[in-house]
């Protein structure tokens, strides 16, 4: 059989979503090589993702060290109020896949949704751009602040899972064997364009201000756009499904999906909980650090990029290296992988409690003791992140794939709000005069939680029982 990317024409079906009169691959090439779309989505992701961690990753400086008020006057916020702010920015962002799953499953398709809200998504950024010039909008900052962080989270949202499930929409059975190479070098752009935004925006926030470090990601998301947009000739276009999406969501293959992936995803919030925290609670602790690194002084903010830096070396020795060594001993699974990540998270955040101590007893410890800890982090993401990732999307009924990766996605966002809420009650406490959770109590507080979670989740693993769906596999 040829290898051609295209079936011949009277195999080849015709396209369900007509896209401006053009027709449309709705099935997996019959391929056994890397369908012709995936450079297209790896480009888009790399500058995606540029653009969503640059702005991230100078947010919260931006909010404690150079927030304005209307009348041009610093109007920082307390680093509580930053925290409750940085995480239900990141609540919405991952809420919002699960909006953009429904609509790209039932209604518009995964190309239509990522185009449109990609589209959104520039403007949140071109809002943000402008938040430090309120004299030309007029507008109080953090009303500015709102909507662009509103706008961004609904783009980067609602793109999300129709992204990552589009990706595994390329393969069918001849080539299904490369999927798993795919998502590691889908994971590897993410974290190639994260590493190169956070080292530079940091600094560009620095030397140039606000307007230009949050410009900068905006100038990278209509790329994004731009190389998406590019491909739409290249890639298989799955068609949405009308109302069959709800027919599936509620028969049986699709509510036992639910119910078995569910729970996971509540132990994978606690993960996320604990790791977003590298973006406020990890920037703060660094600002109380000896950032000097022969004789340059690092911005507390670009500590940051050691995680994404540190992920494109993991990921290869744990592909070919750790992995195959720990298969040659006990077989490692993907809900075995997952487990051990939660374990080693553990002690990825009682580093972080531990320097915390010292620092609450005047001692400044070097930045170098964070990066101990973002190596032990880094590899506890690599093995739940990544791993949840593919899992999700092999567990997912083929009408239904954009739906679950939404609903994983969701145990971010309720990762995020947990750490709001923890905030939130701090943040009363100290309106009333009290104390919680104060220096490295807060992170000792995380740690008994995770610690918790990784044992209640070894007792409910040993119950999973999943099915596994590819597209173009009719058996």
């Amino acid at each position: 059989m040829s290898d051609s990317p295209y079936k011949s024409p009277e195999t080849r079906p015709e396209s369900e979503s007509d896209l401006k009169g053009g027709k449309h691959q709705t099935t997996p090439f019959d391929i056994s090589t890397m369908p012709p779309g995936i450079p297209y989505i790896i480009g888009n992701e790399a500058a995606e993702r540029f653009s969503f961690y640059g702005m991230r990753a100078i947010l919260y400086v931006f909010m404690t060290e150079h927030l304005m008020g209307l009348s041009g006057e610093l109007d920082v916020m307390s680093e509580t109020e930053a925290k409750i702010w940085q995480h239900n920015f990141m609540t919405a962002a991952y809420f919002f896949p699960i909006i953009g799953a429904v609509f790209s499953d039932w209604l518009f398709g995964k190309y239509r949704t990522i185009v449109w809200l990609s589209l959104v998504y520039c403007a949140g950024h071109a809002v943000m751009a402008l938040v430090d010039f309120p004299a030309f909008t007029q507008l109080a900052p953090r009303t500015c602040l709102f909507w662009a962080l509103s706008l961004i989270a609904i783009g980067t949202g609602g793109i999300k899972p129709c992204v990552s499930s589009h990706v595994g929409d390329q393969f069918g059975k001849r080539n299904e064997n490369l999927l798993a190479r795919v998502f590691f070098w889908f994971y590897f752009s993410i974290n190639l364009g994260s590493a190169i935004s956070t080292i530079l925006t940091p600094r560009l926030l620095e030397s140039y201000g606000p307007g230009v470090a949050f410009g900068v990601p905006g100038v990278l998301m209509a790329i994004a756009t731009l190389l998406f947009w590019m491909g739409r000739n290249k890639f298989v276009h799955i068609p949405p499904t009308g109302n069959r999406l709800f027919s599936e969501i509620v028969s049986w293959p699709g509510i036992r999906a639910i119910i078995n992936l569910i729970p996971l995803y509540f132990f994978i919030a606690m993960f996320w909980c604990l790791f977003d925290q590298t973006t406020s609670a990890w920037v703060e602790q660094a600002k109380h650090m000896d950032r000097v690194v022969f004789g340059f002084e690092f911005n507390p903010a670009e500590a940051q990029a050691m995680n994404p830096i540190l992920v494109m070396i993991l990921i290869p020795l744990f592909s070919y290296v750790i992995y195959p060594a720990i298969n040659r001993v006990f077989p490692l699974t993907p809900l075995r992988r997952i487990g051990i990540g939660l374990f080693l998270t553990v002690p990825a955040f009682a580093l972080p409690a531990w320097y915390q101590m010292r620092i609450d007893d005047g001692i400044a410890p070097h930045i170098s003791w964070q990066l101990l800890a973002y190596i032990v982090i880094t590899a506890a993401e690599v093995m739940v992140s990544i791993t949840a990732l593919e899992f999700s999307y092999t567990q997912a009924p083929k009408t239904m794939k954009s739906f679950i990766m939404g609903l994983y996605l969701l145990s971010v966002a309720l990762g995020n709000k947990f750490t709001v809420w923890v905030n939130e009650y701090i943040q009363s406490q100290q309106e009333a005069g009290n104390s919680a959770l104060e220096g490295a109590t807060y992170y000792w507080f995380f740690t008994g939680a995770m610690a918790v979670t990784a044992v209640l989740y070894v007792v409910w693993s040993q119950f999973y029982f999943g099915k596994t769906y590819i597209q173009g596999d009719e058996n």
